[in-house]
């Protein structure tokens, strides 16, 4: 963090922690006079012991903590509005998670739903309002042509013209471009249209840093046959002190996103196809223990009904476990309720000639090797309960791409599709409820991947929210 950054950063810290005590001081007004009665005279009058202000100095540590994790203190210059919204209603959420803790431990009998309630609204809103009023006033000022970054790029190639574009239309984050960085080639003079110009070569950069003001440098030139400019510009740009700006997409890779690391002292730039993120999933495997232990609690009664009636209606065991394939090709047995005879997998070959779904997968609408029982257990998806226990295991999710069986997936003959495997498998994704069965193999692999491109949180509660009714139609169970 530089010099000139850390200021404005220390004063919003201060900002967020006054509006915790806001927050605090408020919900603690309201709930107290409700329940109470108690005046504001009375309320403003009362002693506050040593040992509950300790409590109060290490419950804003924790926030201060917590703020930090989901990023409220590192610069939104280029991030949207929503996506700043969203990070303070999760660090919001995690912070009365906390009050829960801190309150259960030091059993604070204040620790009421109507003020855990009142504190998280009272504290979102007004941080929010903060924020947004704070973008507000930034963006004015850099509207006016002050607090800008100086912005040069190198190469003339489509991509940076697109990037100078999209910072010139963007006046509001506050990017003034100063040009271009190239040598004389072929396409230089389609630039003449575009209304930029090339400022500097390379043999003339570093007297132009010398003599301009430059905060950032981009780099849009393809990496294999200019190695050695950017080799020689990257020295220019460290002597000077001058941030560096690299396209994720050097190496051709669109779906890649980069994060600088550090191990054993030395610096890496690591790749992710996901969101390289540790929090968001920290969150979602919370989520996925808190639910799948409601759902195992809540479904008992079905459960051990479904269990008598395997064992009553066919021979052979309750439960069928099976090799599946989980994140990065793991393998790893899934708990299903028995639906088929007991040596179902070794008739497969049999019937491999009546298979109805195209690419590796096996899929008949009428599979003699299901039982009476079965259909019903099926139809209703009642069959994949017990995979709950493998969400608490840990070797599936709530929510992510359906584990495929091992046969199945030395059947697939596209990399591509196998990019699926990258991410822990679940119970129910885009696949379910966008038609099951009825959808074909290529299908169901793009929304696969859609799904792992537009992952979030949201996202998940969202195919959840729609697996309810998809299952209780049987929309497409076989």
């Amino acid at each position: 963090m530089t010099d000139r950054r850390r200021l404005p950063v220390r004063l919003l810290q201060m900002l967020d922690m006054t509006v915790m005590v806001l927050a605090f001081a408020l919900s603690t007004f309201f709930v107290v006079k409700e329940e109470q009665r108690v005046s504001l005279v009375q309320f403003l009058s009362m002693r506050t012991r040593v040992s509950n202000f300790g409590i109060l100095i290490l419950t804003l540590f924790i926030f201060h903590l917590v703020f930090r994790t989901f990023g409220l203190y590192r610069s939104r210059r280029l991030s949207r509005r929503r996506a700043e919204l969203l990070d303070i209603l999760s660090a919001t959420t995690f912070c009365v998670a906390c009050f829960v803790a801190l309150g259960w431990f030091f059993s604070i009998r204040m620790m009421t739903i109507p003020f855990l309630v009142m504190f998280w609204l009272l504290g979102s809103i007004i941080l929010c309002v903060a924020r947004m009023t704070i973008r507000f006033v930034a963006t004015r000022v850099r509207i006016h042509g002050r607090n800008l970054r100086h912005v040069l790029i190198l190469g003339t190639n489509p991509r940076a013209v697109e990037f100078a574009h999209r910072i010139s239309m963007r006046v509001e984050h506050g990017y003034r471009f100063l040009g271009f960085v190239d040598d004389n080639w072929p396409g230089l003079p389609d630039l003449a249209g575009t209304g930029f110009k090339v400022v500097s070569d390379y043999s003339g950069l570093a007297e132009y840093l010398r003599r301009n003001v430059v905060d950032e440098v981009s780099f849009y030139l393809p990496f294999g046959s200019f190695y050695r400019h950017y080799s020689e510009v990257a020295n220019l740009c460290e002597q000077h002190g001058i941030i560096m700006r690299f396209n994720s997409d050097i190496f051709g890779s669109k779906n890649t996103r980069w994060r600088a690391e550090e191990f054993d002292g030395d610096h890496y730039v690591a790749t992710y196809t996901l969101h390289s993120e540790l929090r968001p999933y920290i969150i979602k495997r919370l989520l996925d223990i808190t639910v799948a232990t409601f759902a195992l609690l809540l479904f008992a009664p079905v459960l051990l009904i479904a269990a008598i009636c395997i064992k009553v209606t066919s021979p052979g065991p309750v439960f069928f476990l099976q090799e599946r394939i989980g994140i990065n090709k793991r393998r790893f047995k899934i708990y299903k309720f028995r639906t088929m005879v007991p040596n179902a997998e070794k008739l497969m070959s049999a019937l491999e000639k009546d298979n109805e779904a195209g690419g590796p997968v096996f899929k008949m609408k009428n599979d003699p090797r299901v039982t009476r029982f079965g259909k019903t257990l099926r139809k209703s998806s009642i069959d994949e309960l017990p995979q709950l226990f493998n969400v608490l295991k840990g070797d599936m999710s709530l929510v992510g791409p359906r584990p495929l069986p091992v046969r199945d997936y030395e059947g697939f003959n596209e990399d591509w599709q196998r990019r699926r495997f990258s991410v822990k498998p679940g119970i129910t994704c885009l696949w379910q409820v966008n038609g099951r069965s009825g959808i074909t193999f290529d299908q169901w692999m793009l929304l696969d991947l859609q799904y792992m491109d537009e992952w979030s949180l949201w996202l998940d509660l969202k195919i959840l929210a729609k697996t309810v009714p998809a299952v209780i139609k049987g929309e497409g169970a076989a």
